[in-house]
């Protein structure tokens, strides 16, 4: 069996509907909701368990996002477009309030 890689998980940035949308919410969207993630805020930090399952505390959703860089990243894969290995920034697909995470690669 392969070498699996530590990974951490930071959060970089979230963004509001205000600046995804403007002042005025697209259709559809609940004037209620929060207007930031309620789950994620800049700062934070995750690192993935030894066996890859997801960190305690993190957005079930956001998981299932990113959950494919992150099982690069454990295999040892890079990607092309970014200068420098075991790195990649992505984001949740949530497209009223995005959270940015830089995913990296953290040893052995």
């Amino acid at each position: 069996m392969s070498q699996r890689s530590k990974v951490k998980i930071t959060v970089v940035k979230t963004l509001s509907t205000e600046d995804v949308f403007g002042k005025e919410l697209p259709e559809g969207a609940d004037p209620k909701m929060d207007p930031l993630c309620p789950v994620h805020s800049v700062g934070q930090e995750f690192v993935v368990p030894e066996n890859g399952s997801m960190p305690q505390g993190f957005c079930t959703w956001a998981w299932h996002d990113i959950y494919p860089e992150i099982t690069t990243l454990r295999l040892g894969g890079n990607f092309p477009w970014i200068a420098g290995e075991g790195l990649i920034y992505s984001s949740c697909s949530d497209g009223l309030r995005p959270v940015i995470f830089k995913i990296e690669r953290t040893g052995s």
